[in-house]
């Protein structure tokens, strides 16, 4: 039997989207097994799917160098993969996962999976940012902040998606400032006319220098959006351009009384190997 899957999330085009391993019936693996298994497969994030007596199945998350709490891209690859393995149908389940117990809509081609609702925390200066990207030019309005919806991140809004391509990245200093304030990464971001914004993330303290598709990122991003600027519950966000991996990530927004009460991340996602 099968149990290793590489596969692609969010895809736009046929060479786009994130991959993401996910390995099934994973329950007799030890962590470090999973670890070595995330290590040598060499991407982002690999999913480790199992049994669970509190949801329909847990989720474990180990990118190369660690375990995280949370992967979006990975979750939408796992549950893709579990349809069109037969193992689910349409319709709701439950994953178990560091980041708490969360829902999951399944589609015919598409997965929703629900993150924890919003927390926005301090913001970050410009100043430090400025230290971490060459090229840099800011949005005239928007501020950088520190945003949660499962994992914290740096939201930086930069002036147009031109800037937004010529970032270069310091990864050293990436790794500083995330440090400092606690957070996985950054996640630069240019509003666009087309779709909702165009994204780069860097996540070097978990191993990532740059990623093409990140689930986790745009379900805060639209949230952030939400909050700073469109006041929308439905956003089309696009990341991977400059990576030549064009990726596409749907965000939903449950709205109650003027405030985000639900965040749902989906897309589609292709076996490959």
């Amino acid at each position: 039997m099968k149990h290793l899957y590489r596969l692609s999330a969010f895809p736009k085009t046929a060479d786009g989207g994130n991959k993401a391993g996910v390995y099934v019936h994973a329950d007799g693996l030890s962590e470090d097994r999973m670890q070595e298994i995330a290590k040598d497969l060499g991407y982002s994030e690999t999913a480790f799917v199992m049994n669970s007596n509190k949801a329909d199945f847990k989720v474990r998350f180990f990118s190369p160098v660690s375990e995280v709490d949370l992967c979006g891209h990975a979750t939408i690859a796992t549950f893709n993969l579990l349809r069109d393995l037969g193992v689910i149908k349409k319709g709701t389940y439950t994953q178990e996962t560091k980041a708490g117990i969360l829902h999951l809509d399944i589609e015919d081609s598409m997965v929703f999976m629900q993150q924890p609702s919003p927390v926005f925390d301090e913001e970050v200066a410009k100043d430090d940012l400025m230290k971490c990207f060459a090229n840099l030019e800011f949005h005239e309005s928007l501020i950088p902040r520190v945003v949660s919806t499962g994992l914290r991140e740096i939201f930086l809004p930069v002036k147009n998606q031109a800037v937004l391509n010529q970032l270069i990245p310091d990864i050293e200093r990436i790794t500083e400032l995330s440090n400092r304030y606690r957070t996985i990464g950054i996640h630069a971001f240019a509003l666009d006319d087309e779709v909702d914004a165009y994204g780069r993330n860097f996540a070097p303290v978990v191993g990532i220098d740059e990623e093409s598709a990140t689930g986790t990122s745009n379900g805060a991003l639209g949230c952030y959006l939400y909050l700073y600027h469109s006041h929308k519950d439905y956003y089309i966000l696009r990341q991977g351009y400059s990576m030549n991996q064009p990726s596409e990530i749907i965000t939903k927004l449950l709205i109650k009384e003027d405030h985000i009460d639900s965040v749902f991340v989906g897309g589609s996602a292709n076996i490959i190997g």
